[in-house]
């Protein structure tokens, strides 16, 4: 399979990381995770993001990992990693590595020790001194994750000066703004056009997104299918369609999107619907309580009949 290049669109999905009640890294869910989204119709797959728990693993279980989903994968949908490091040497290392098992490209935010726009900038020039002309990369946004806010003229700086950026993931929230600006810009040729992909946990404002000029989602969610019949059915043009099918999974998506026990949450449902035998986090992470099990029943049975109501 080709590169990863600008004109990607669809649905990546940042997966999780599956373990064993032990805390080992369990590759047989892996497979079986893998072979969900496939069958759920998702565009790529996006690894060792920051849901997937990857400041967690070593370097040979991030490779072992990567090199599991890559060979189940075997080409169908390109495959995004991670490759984010608290310095170049880790990052150049891990790329290297993943790019020679077959990944599609790398994603790499900025350190929370980046604060002003000309330390960002900066940042980003040694970024792309580190990866070389040949690795595709991903620009990610996620101020809420990183700490650092990047303003709207200094992502547009990064791209114009980044050609083998070819994509933004976008997930400031709120950012539907910011959003419409670099469409807007590169629309008017300030630089290429770039696949631009949000996250926003779940897709907490993915029809509003698609409607500025979003190519699509790249975050997780327990119901990828929900990401997937959206942007298909934007892509068609039947934008209600969209929004109903939005509206049915809004309030477990949002539940999901909890800070701190959101990835517990999400395993519990993977685990639920078969596609991981535990839904094990690594410690230090969050568990659920009797109480938060209750309520993700209960917002599940009222997205079935909903769905249900809208056929």
């Amino acid at each position: 399979m080709a590169q990863l290049d600008r004109s990607a669109k669809g649905v990546y999905l940042i997966t999780v990381t599956p373990f064993t009640d032990a805390g080992a890294l369990d590759l047989a869910s892996t497979d079986r995770m893998v072979d969900f989204c496939l069958e759920k119709g998702v565009t790529g797959l996006t690894v060792l993001g920051i849901m997937g728990e990857a400041p967690k693993l070593t370097i040979e279980e991030s490779r072992t990992f990567v090199k599991q989903v890559l060979a189940r994968v075997n080409g169908q949908v390109p495959v995004i990693v991670g490759a984010s490091a608290a310095g170049f040497a880790p990052m150049k290392e891990l790329t290297q590595s993943v790019m020679d098992l077959g990944a599609n490209g790398v994603m790499v935010a900025p350190p929370a020790t980046v604060r002003t726009d000309d330390q960002i900038t900066a940042y980003f020039e040694m970024v792309n001194q580190t990866l070389g002309p040949q690795v595709p990369w991903v620009l990610q946004d996620h101020p809420v994750a990183t700490g650092v806010q990047m303003s709207t003229s200094v992502v547009i700086k990064i791209l114009k000066n980044s050609p083998t950026c070819v994509m933004l993931k976008a997930e400031e929230c709120p950012g539907l703004a910011k959003l419409s600006a670099i469409r807007s810009a590169s629309d008017k040729g300030e630089f290429q056009r770039i696949s631009i992909l949000t996250g926003n946990g779940g897709g907490l404002f993915l029809p509003e997104e698609l409607s500025r000029g979003a190519d699509g989602a790249m975050t997780g969610f327990a119901y990828p299918e929900m990401m997937v019949d959206v942007c298909a059915a934007h892509a068609k043009g039947d934008v209600e369609r969209a929004h109903d099918l939005f509206d049915a999974y809004l309030p477990l998506a949002r539940y999901e999107q909890q800070q701190n026990i959101g990835l517990a949450v999400r395993k519990h449902l993977l685990y639920q619907r078969g596609v991981i035998a535990s839904e094990a986090v690594r410690k230090p992470g969050p568990k659920l309580s009797a109480q938060d099990v209750a309520d993700i029943d209960r917002l599940v049975r009222r997205q079935t009949k909903r769905l249900n109501d809208l056929g």
